[in-house]
């Protein structure tokens, strides 16, 4: 009975850590966009920027709005971020483009 509780438990946790990732859908088309609060048209390339930005960022603390800093703070804080998530230049590039076209 122990071993059906634990496998289920295990089951359980996979299934809900595979499921909490926030996606970003691109339609097929490349002219496709999307509006985010009616501010700006997302590229296929700013909403992977978005994603990794919503990915990479959430699973260590909240999320801050784009809006919250201007260019020269969001500067530092993305260095930063960038050493301690381990990310690549050509993802945090993206990230860093999602952000600025947020602005």
């Amino acid at each position: 009975m122990k071993s059906k509780i634990l496998i289920l438990s295990a089951a359980a946790i996979v299934l809900f850590s595979c499921g909490t990732q926030k996606t970003a859908i691109a339609e097929a088309s490349p002219k496709a966009a999307e509006t985010t609060k009616g501010d700006v048209d997302l590229t296929p390339e700013l909403l992977e920027g978005k994603n990794l930005y919503e990915n990479s960022c959430a699973k260590c603390h909240k999320l801050y709005e784009p809006k919250k800093f201007d260019k020269e703070k969001w500067a530092p804080i993305l260095v930063r971020m960038q050493k301690k998530a381990k990310l690549d230049d050509v993802k945090m590039a993206s990230i860093t483009n999602y952000i600025h076209s947020q602005l």
